[in-house]
């Protein structure tokens, strides 16, 4: 039997390893919370698939429950909330709000950064609208009363893809360097709590300077950070540094327009002896990378694999059992270890909202985990790390400061990354 795909995240979830998310957007005003409460509801109402609990069948194995209970919209508080708990009214995904800022949380089981943009959107349009007046909305917004379309549900049948073989195959393999960070996290019971900074770079400023080394946002980050961690990590006889980029894969698959989360693992390797290289010329080698691997054979690849998982978990008897097999078979630890990690979607249409919006930012689990966005004015980095060593955040603005690209750096927060509330047998 085929299961619900949005489920199947939730067997890897702990304490330790929630695999939520969150999109903290400030405008440019204190937030209205009677508006916000008001079309919250609205436009919560418009996604069916967010609209659910997680439970368990008499197979043992995660459903999602249909969910009419309204949405929670609470004031931020320094505290990890709980999904799928009472104080969400059982839900996955919650609203947060103070002064001028909200967050939108969520379970990273049904969706990644790319499907939550559309709860997000269609809140902050409906808030906006609500606020100062109609607006043109975004062509991709998903209003109320639109329907849920087959191509916005889309999860693909392994089997009717393409088997035919990569061209090229990433051979770099595990850089450890850095995995001592994230044993200590991960097994030192006391550790729960992950921290980040906020980077803001003028967009004009950076653009100019990627378009002068030939280069993308993402080539540009993940060459940056390279140098940093040439000064952060020690070097040791043999080794090399590698980074990781995540990649969106779903148009390869065909479910270009599915909120569903399909995101893979461009790996760019450097030497030691590559850290005295500039920029411009790590950005060359990191393109490199890029292109080599940007290919939908390596998509296709990825896919089955996820979908092999998702029947190996199936195939169990037990709730146990079956959780035990998708920590050992996890894709995510499947992959080569890279120190760090760049994701960066894009620039997102926000439409005339963005006249209200000061800033977007991603928070998500990892260490040295960067996360982008983009807003017309600005650049928007998550600066992600395990502990309160401010070593490898000074290391990357030296960087940015050798190449004189501006910015502005927030102090230390606490990311607050929610729980899920899952039932037992």
């Amino acid at each position: 039997m085929k299961r619900d795909p949005d489920t199947y995240l939730l067997y890897e979830s702990s304490k330790k390893l929630a695999f939520s998310i969150r999109i903290k957007v400030q405008l440019d005003e204190p937030v209205d919370v009677e508006v916000l409460k008001g079309v919250a509801q609205e436009a919560f109402e418009r996604f069916p698939y967010f609209r659910v609990t997680p439970g368990l069948d008499d197979s043992q194995s995660y459903v999602l429950i249909p969910n009419d209970r309204p949405l929670a919209v609470l004031p931020e508080e320094d505290r990890r909330i709980v999904l799928a708990s009472d104080e969400v009214n059982g839900h996955l995904f919650v609203l947060t709000y103070r002064d001028d800022t909200v967050w939108f949380s969520g379970s990273h089981s049904p969706c990644g950064g790319f499907g939550i943009m559309f709860w997000v959107k269609t809140t902050l349009y409906l808030y906006m609208c609500k606020k100062y007046g109609s607006m043109e909305p975004p062509k991709d917004i998903k209003l109320p009363g639109t329907p849920v379309t087959e191509a916005e549900t889309y999860f693909p049948d392994a089997d009717t893809l393409p088997t035919d073989e990569p061209m090229v195959r990433y051979e770099g393999g595990d850089c450890d360097l850095a995995l001592m960070r994230t044993l200590k996290h991960f097994l030192n019971p006391f550790s729960t709590k992950n921290y980040y900074y906020e980077i803001e770079i003028p967009a004009d400023a950076f653009i100019k300077y990627a378009k002068g080394i030939d280069a993308s946002p993402n080539t540009v980050v993940v060459a940056m950070m390279y140098k940093a961690m040439t000064r952060f990590l020690k070097e040791k006889e043999g080794t090399f540094i590698s980074g990781r980029v995540a990649a969106d894969y779903r148009n390869d698959i065909g479910a270009g327009e599915s909120y569903r989360d399909f995101v893979r693992f461009i790996h760019v390797r450097y030497e030691w002896d590559m850290k005295d290289e500039p920029i411009s010329k790590l950005n060359l080698r990191t393109r490199g990378a890029f292109i080599k691997q940007n290919q939908p054979e390596l998509g296709y690849e990825r896919f089955r694999k996820v979908a092999a998982i998702h029947d190996g978990i199936d195939a169990l008897p037990t709730l146990k059992e079956k959780r035990q097999y998708a920590a050992n078979n996890s894709i995510f630890r499947k992959e080569p270890r890279d120190p760090y990690t760049v994701s960066y979607v894009g620039q997102i249409d926000y439409g005339e909202m963005e006249d209200h919006i000061k800033s977007v930012y991603s928070i998500t689990d990892g260490d040295l985990m960067l996360e982008v966005n983009a807003l017309k004015e600005s650049f928007h980095i998550t600066y992600q790390l395990f502990g309160k060593d401010r070593k490898p955040l000074e290391r990357f603005l030296e960087v940015l400061d050798e190449e004189s690209v501006p910015y502005k750096v927030s102090d230390m927060k606490t990311r607050y990354l929610p729980w899920v509330k899952l039932p037992t047998v």
